[in-house]
C-alpha cells in the first residue's frame, strides 16, 4: 500500500473522529425514566450530567415541558403550587448545524409542599465520602424540617462533628459496595479510619458475616428504616480503564454483584422499606479539579466516560422496580441524583468528585423532592 494511500487513509480516520461526538451513538443521551421536584424547592438538569461528550456548549438542549426554563447549561424548575402532578419531559440534542442527533424522554413528577406533613419516617444514609462529608445529610435534614413535612428520624451509628441534630449516617471515605459487604476489622481503633463495617458481625463460628439484622438489633433497638439511601460507585468504579470498554464493564459488573449481595440483606432485614439506589454522581467540569488530586494519574474525561457508563447500568438494571411493571422488587428505586448537581458552580476548582456546599445542597434536594414523592404514592 502506497505512502499516499495510507496518509489518505489515517487523515479519514481522524476526520471520522472527529465527526464521532456527533452521533447519536457516541452522544449517549441518557434520561431516568421519572424525575422528581416540590413545590418551592429547585430542581435541575444540567446539560453535561446527560450525555456523552468533551463539549457540551457545542450542542443545542432544546427541552419540550409545561412547566420550567431552559437556560444555557440547564433546564430549571422552581415549581408552583398549580404545577403539581405529572408533566412529560422531553429533551432533544442538535449539533451545530440544527441538525437533531438524539431525543429522550422522562416523566416530571411534582408534588406539594405539603407531602407527607400527616406521617412519620425513618432513615438510614449508606454511602462514601460524599455521605461522609455529612452536607448533603444535612441539607436534607433541613428540608425536612420545614412545616409541611413528615416527622423524620435518621438511624445510623456515624455523626461525624460537622452533622446537624438527629443527623447520622453510614457514610465513610474511601468505601465501596463490597466492603461495606465483607470489611471486618478484628482491632478496630474507635475511629471510621479502622473499623468493619457496620453490616458485619462474627457469627457462632467466630467468622465474619454480613447481617444487617443483627446491625439493626443492636444499633437502634430493632428498629427498621422505611427508606435506605445508598450514595455509592466512585471508589468502586475510579480506577477503570476508559479506554477498554470491556474492562470498564467488567469492574461495573463487579459492583453490581456486590450491591446485589447487600441489596438482598437489606430486604430480609428490612422487608418493608424502600430501598433507593442513588445515581452515581458526575464530576467536576474542570480538568484542573483532577489535576489537583491526581496529577495526571486521573482525568476529568476518562471519570466521566466511566460515570455515564455506570449510570447507564444503573438506569438498566434498577429503573421500573417500584413501577407497575415490576417483576422483582416493588420497593426498590432510584434517585437521580445525577441530573441536578451543577458540574460547574457545583464544585470548588481544586476537586474532581467532592461537590462544594452548593453542590451538597442540590444533592440533598435530589434526596428529599423523591422522598416526597414516595410519601404520597
Amino acid at each position: 500500500m502506497s505512502r499516499l494511500l495510507l496518509t489518505l487513509l489515517a487523515l479519514l480516520a481522524v476526520a471520522r473522529q472527529g465527526l464521532a461526538e456527533d452521533q447519536p451513538g457516541e452522544l449517549r443521551l441518557t434520561l431516568p425514566k421519572e424525575i422528581y421536584a416540590v413545590v418551592d424547592t429547585e430542581m435541575n438538569v444540567y446539560f453535561d450530567n446527560i450525555v456523552l461528550t468533551e463539549s457540551p456548549e457545542k450542542f443545542r438542549f432544546t427541552f419540550q415541558c409545561d412547566v420550567g426554563k431552559t437556560e444555557t447549561r440547564r433546564w430549571n424548575l422552581t415549581a408552583k403550587p398549580a404545577d403539581v402532578g405529572a408533566h412529560p419531559l422531553t429533551v432533544t440534542v442538535s449539533n451545530a448545524d440544527g441538525t437533531d442527533i438524539g431525543s429522550a424522554s422522562t416523566r416530571l413528577h411534582i408534588v406539594a409542599k405539603g407531602a407527607g406533613a400527616d406521617r412519620s419516617v425513618k432513615l438510614l444514609i449508606v454511602g462514601d465520602s460524599l455521605t461522609h462529608a455529612t452536607a448533603y445529610p444535612n441539607e436534607l435534614a433541613k428540608l425536612l424540617s420545614q412545616p409541611g413535612n413528615p416527622k423524620w428520624t435518621m438511624l445510623g451509628t456515624h455523626r461525624p462533628a460537622n452533622a446537624a441534630d438527629g443527623v447520622a449516617h453510614e457514610g465513610y471515605g474511601g468505601w465501596t459496595w463490597q466492603r461495606f459487604v465483607t470489611m471486618y476489622e478484628p482491632n478496630p481503633d474507635g475511629t471510621y479510619r479502622k473499623r468493619s463495617s457496620p453490616f458485619v458481625f462474627l457469627n457462632k463460628a467466630e467468622k465474619p458475616e454480613l447481617n444487617v439484622s443483627q446491625y439493626f438489633e443492636t444499633t437502634s433497638d430493632s428498629k427498621r428504616p422505611d427508606v435506605v439511601f445508598f450514595l455509592l460507585g466512585i471508589n468502586d468504579c475510579f480506577g477503570a480503564d476508559p479506554d477498554d470498554a470491556a474492562s470498564m464493564d467488567a469492574r461495573i459488573d463487579t459492583m453490581m454483584a456486590q450491591a446485589e449481595i447487600l441489596l438482598a440483606e437489606f430486604r430480609k432485614a428490612a422487608p418493608n422499606a424502600d430501598l433507593a439506589i442513588c445515581v452515581t454522581t458526575p464530576p467536576n467540569s474542570r480538568e484542573a479539579g483532577f489535576e489537583a488530586n491526581y496529577k495526571g494519574r486521573y482525568h476529568r474525561w476518562g471519570w466521566k466516560r466511566i460515570q455515564h457508563r455506570l449510570v447507564e447500568r444503573l438506569l438498566k438494571r434498577f429503573e421500573g422496580q417500584g413501577g407497575e411493571d415490576e417483576k422483582r422488587d416493588g420497593r426498590m428505586f432510584v434517585v437521580p441524583t445525577h441530573l441536578n448537581l451543577d458540574p460547574t458552580d457545583g464544585y470548588p476548582e481544586n476537586n474532581g468528585v467532592h461537590p462544594n456546599a452548593f453542590g451538597y445542597r442540590q444533592i440533598g434536594a435530589s434526596l428529599y423532592s423523591w422522598l416526597k414523592w414516595r410519601q404520597v404514592r
